[in-house]
């Protein structure tokens, strides 16, 4: 029996049960992301899944590659989504009105037969190597990453750096707006506040209740009533205000959240010292998620969320090349992930920066909308 069929065959209790209960909460945060209502909701469950998905890098021996996950994508990237839906606002969501008949069902029916051609073009390739990454990685794994980008693929490091500057400055140029008028000062607003008898001194700040301090909570006025001015319109409007001036103080609960290792000793194993868990299962997985993230993008009408379904299918992307790195112990598809990263970082620039260039002029984020932009 080849190590490959060994491996498939056996499974080490660690790696195994980390995938199969992981892989359950990933395809959750997927499906989450594109069947939320909210678009917070669906940010919230693309992070958890990018997570995730760091956690199996690691598993796999790409250790770098699962912290860039984790502080670049996931901490920059999705706070930029976050960024844009608090800046779009509550008129962010889908569009009901369908261009065609039928037109979420057919997407459905097309991502489901996508999907299930992809996971039978796994389930019937020759996957008969495993070599694992005990020896690409035996000088550590981001000298080994340096050391590929610096000499074999330097060139392509070059070209993504120069996209990631260009696309930074394209955002920077599409939400530039010229002034027309000059910028009023701050003795002319508040002459102009005075003028029209609105709130003249400062906005009071949001309340301060035991041991919570947040904007969803309104401030208490000296009688004991909430004041209404003292939290955002936007969060009025959604119903997220949380009434707190009948509640005792001593009635506050704690919260707090425990970040376990989930990416510990499972993740560094030669295929030849001991059990592996079957590398086709994350190949599965990845298929998977692409299926779910390609139905979104064809199902949503919220830009928003189909970017983010992008950032979806563009990860399941990145689990199959961490994957063929491990099965045949080179770091090259490592490579191939990390320049992904970065394509996808300059991809979300421009799109957001369209997205918020289109809701200053139309008020919408819809896709059927997108045609409004033209000249």
């Amino acid at each position: 029996m080849s190590t490959f069929a060994a491996a498939a065959s056996t499974t080490s209790t660690g790696e195994a049960f980390q995938f199969w209960v992981l892989a359950v909460v990933a395809v959750l945060g997927a499906l989450g992301t594109v069947l939320s209502k909210k678009t917070v909701h669906s940010a919230l469950c693309l992070a958890g899944t990018m997570i995730i998905l760091a956690v199996f890098y690691m598993a796999q021996g790409a250790y770098f590659l699962g912290v860039v996950q984790i502080v670049v994508y996931t901490g920059a990237i999705m706070m930029l989504f976050l960024f844009v839906v608090m800046l779009v606002g509550i008129t962010a969501a889908d569009s009901l009105k369908e261009t065609l008949k039928g037109q979420r069902w057919l997407a459905a029916g097309c991502g489901l037969g996508f999907g299930i051609l992809l996971i039978a073009g796994i389930g019937n390739a020759s996957l008969d190597t495993f070599a694992g990454l005990g020896q690409a990685n035996a000088g550590g794994n981001p000298e080994g990453l340096a050391r590929l980008i610096f000499t074999k693929y330097v060139w392509a490091f070059e070209i993504t750096g120069a996209l990631l500057i260009t696309a930074a400055v394209g955002a920077m140029v599409l939400t530039h707006r010229e002034r027309t008028e000059a910028r009023s000062t701050q003795r002319e607003l508040s002459e102009q506040r005075v003028r029209e008898g609105t709130q003249v001194p400062p906005l009071p700040a949001p309340g301060v209740y035991a041991r919570h301090n947040a904007v969803d909570v309104p401030g208490l006025l000296p009688d004991g009533t909430t004041s209404d001015l003292s939290v955002s319109a936007t969060l009025r409007d959604r119903g997220q205000i949380r009434d707190v001036s009948n509640e005792a103080p001593g009635r506050s609960r704690r919260a707090g959240t425990a970040l376990g290792e989930l990416a510990g000793t499972v993740g560094a194993r030669n295929a030849e010292g001991g059990e592996q868990v079957n590398p086709v299962n994350y190949l599965y997985l990845a298929a998977l998620l692409f299926t779910i993230g390609a139905s979104g993008v064809l199902i949503r009408r919220n830009a928003i969320i189909v970017f983010m379904c992008v950032e979806l299918m563009l990860n399941a992307c990145n689990l199959a090349f961490v994957t063929f790195s491990r099965m045949h112990g080179n770091l090259d598809g490592q490579i191939i992930a990390f320049f992904t990263m970065v394509v996808a970082a300059a991809e979300v620039v421009v799109g957001l920066a369209i997205i918020v260039t289109m809701f200053r002029s139309r008020h919408s984020a819809s896709v059927d909308d997108a045609n409004l932009m033209k000249l």
